[in-house]
């Protein structure tokens, strides 16, 4: 699939002693799309056009993906928030608002705790910033470099077989865990959305975090798995999320 749409700036930056890649488009309030885990923003670039008009879109290769340089150090999905963080910093953004699938999910809410003030709002899709490979062996008995073809978005999100070598070897450490009162302490306004056929997301944990979280909203989606903004739920999701992007806040 090619996209016509190219991006008003793209570079590559240093930020914590890694090289991070992103692209801006639209203009408007700063909004960041960050991808799951083993993708890259290009998982994104089909949303542009959703978006552009209203906000300028962010789209960051996070660490260790797509044109961001290949993991140096054991995945922590902390370490992956502050190099974000960094580069909202070297962006010099005041406040932004975000959308994370999966692990790109799991990453903003480390991001709210690392930088209290920085994520006004943000919508989390498959992820509630709780989960540990430890509770899926099968997934990783699955995801190995040998067994790369099953996974073809691999080959069209990075450049090289040492990359995606990388992001798979990292994958046995993808372990984070909220507590409640870290979940209480987070400060930006949080749509949580999931399929309820997605076996990676146990319900009684999403029935924990919104409990605790103390600004939220839960959208479930009935017979739909992980990835619950595509496919034929897209628009309903543009809609919903537009809708919850623009809602007038005070000003914290």
């Amino acid at each position: 699939m090619t996209y016509s749409q190219a991006p008003k700036k793209s570079e590559t930056v240093s930020v914590n002693g890694k090289n991070i890649y992103y692209e801006v488009y639209g203009e408007g309030e700063p909004l960041f799309l960050l991808h799951g885990y083993s993708q890259s923003s290009k998982s994104w670039k089909p949303y542009i056009k959703d978006y552009d008009k209203e906000y300028e879109v962010y789209l960051v290769d996070l660490t260790g993906h797509g044109k961001s340089e290949p993991f140096k150090e054991n995945l922590s999905i902390k370490s992956v928030a502050e190099d974000l963080n960094a580069l909202i910093q070297y962006l010099e953004l005041e406040k932004i608002k975000a959308i994370g699938f999966s692990f790109g999910g799991d990453v903003l809410y480390q991001l709210a705790l690392t930088n209290p003030n920085v994520v006004e709002c943000m919508i989390t899709i498959g992820a509630v910033g709780t989960w540990s490979i430890l509770d899926f062996p099968q997934y990783l008995e699955a995801y190995t470099f040998e067994n790369r073809n099953n996974f073809p978005w691999l080959e069209k999100s990075h450049d090289s077989d040492e990359h995606i070598k990388k992001i798979m070897n990292q994958f046995k450490n993808y372990i984070v865990r909220l507590s409640d009162k870290e979940l209480q302490s987070i400060k930006p306004e949080v749509l949580i959305i999931v399929g309820d056929d997605d076996e990676g997301m146990d319900l009684i944990e999403v029935a924990r975090v919104k409990e605790n979280l103390p600004n939220s909203d839960l959208w479930i989606l009935p017979n739909v798995s992980h990835g619950a903004h595509e496919g034929e739920n897209k628009e309903e999701f543009i809609q919903k999320s537009k809708a919850f992007l623009s809602k007038k806040r005070t000003k914290k």
